[in-house]
């Protein structure tokens, strides 16, 4: 059975904490950011990370683009699927495809070949 799936407004608030941790901003830096007053900058997020407000789509590209992060950084429903996100668009678009390709191909290895390549490139040495 697979586990519950985070509701939308959880989703984003913890993507939105986790980003503004990452880039060091306060809530009011991301506000003021997004074209917010800064008066109601702080309050705003807060709704957000507490999920008291819901986002529209346009206000959730332009929180991206205050927090540089992609879009689809926000939505991730856990860390890892953020981490990878995140990772992916901070490279240049020609390594992103190249990338989505070896993930691609790499989830088609069989489980103990694939665990035994990960381990490899984590270790960031062949043979370890």
């Amino acid at each position: 059975m697979k586990p519950a799936t985070p509701a939308p407004r959880d989703v984003v608030a913890a993507r939105l904490r986790q980003a503004r941790e990452i880039r060091g901003m306060s809530q009011r830096e991301v506000g003021m950011q997004m074209g917010l007053d800064k008066d109601t900058a702080s309050a705003r997020i807060s709704r957000y990370e507490s999920g008291a407000m819901s986002i529209s789509l346009e206000s959730l590209f332009e929180l991206a683009k205050a927090l540089d992060v992609p879009p689809a950084f926000l939505l991730a429903s856990s860390p890892g699927m953020a981490d990878a996100i995140l990772a992916l668009g901070e490279q240049p678009q020609s390594q992103q495809d190249q990338l989505a390709q070896l993930l691609t191909a790499l989830t088609k290895v069989p489980q103990p070949a694939r665990e035994g390549i990960i381990r490899t490139l984590l270790s960031g040495s062949p043979g370890k």
